[in-house]
């Protein structure tokens, strides 16, 4: 199978995994009476989802061949002898924690927290949720996340891979359906517990489970709240309004600074 057939097989299961979320939204919800079609969905599917990644895709595809060219690291094809599934398993971990460090970062420095709030501006936490980030902050994860992938002369199939788990774990993890995984939860994250992360409702659940893929982060750092006979019921900035305006929540983020609560 060639690299544009992955391509678009890989495409196809990120559509067939967002269908089979939605539908398990509607079939067993986290929140009941959420709607499909909630404040800021076109807003979310069309300009986030579409236009801001298509984008963003290539301005990261060019800042990675500008890094190439003054380094000549991908020359040099230092993980190519790695078995495709490895390359895919060290990236994928490697990445993870990267993200668990650099979120909790984002909660506690009032710099980063701006370009985050974005994030969870969202009142409604549903499988497309994962996309509403502001540009700055998907430059700064993506480029992480794949620049190591080719400078270090990794498959092209890797990156394709890792693009495609990135993209359904995050509609996952966001999504609005009722799961119990148990003791599986202490090892790999999922609604039950990231859903806490963007709750309003729980001051104990504030600055808590940063994990996205590999939920054993936030037990081994202690940052894990998992409490099992409630659930959470609102989400969103409730200390201001946020601008339900693409353009303005991006311009939003270079307000003037105030004393204003952080999550």
């Amino acid at each position: 199978m060639n690299l544009d057939d992955i391509r678009l097989l890989n495409f196809g299961l990120i559509v067939l995994a967002a269908a089979i979320l939605v539908i398990l939204e509607r079939v067993i919800p986290y929140n009941r009476g959420q709607k499909f079609f909630r404040e800021g969905f076109f807003n979310d599917f069309i300009l986030y989802n579409f236009v801001q990644s298509f984008i963003l895709g290539l301005l990261i595809s060019y800042l990675i061949q500008f890094l190439d060219s003054i380094s000549g690291l991908s020359h040099y094809r230092l993980l190519s002898n790695w078995p495709i599934w490895f390359q895919l398993f060290f990236f994928t971990v490697t990445h993870d924690i990267y993200i668990y460090w650099f979120h909790r970062l984002q909660h506690r420095n009032k710099f980063l927290w701006r370009i985050h709030e974005a994030h969870h501006s969202t009142r409604a936490v549903d499988w497309l949720s994962e996309v509403r980030s502001h540009s700055f902050e998907i430059m700064i994860n993506q480029t992480i996340e794949f620049a190591p992938i080719i400078l270090l002369g990794a498959s092209p199939e890797t990156a394709v891979y890792k693009g495609t788990i990135s993209a359904v774990w995050g509609m996952y993890i966001h999504s609005n359906i009722n799961v119990r995984t148990g003791w599986l939860q202490y090892f790999i994250n999922g609604p039950e517990m990231h859903r806490w992360h963007h709750s309003e409702d729980e001051s104990e659940a504030h600055n808590k489970n940063f994990s996205t893929k590999i939920a054993a982060w936030d037990w081994i750092f202690q940052t894990a709240y998992f409490p099992r006979n409630k659930t959470a019921k609102k989400y969103g900035l409730s200390n201001f309004d946020f601008p339900k305006n693409y353009f303005k929540q991006h311009l939003f983020a270079f307000r003037k600074f105030r004393i204003q609560k952080k999550r």
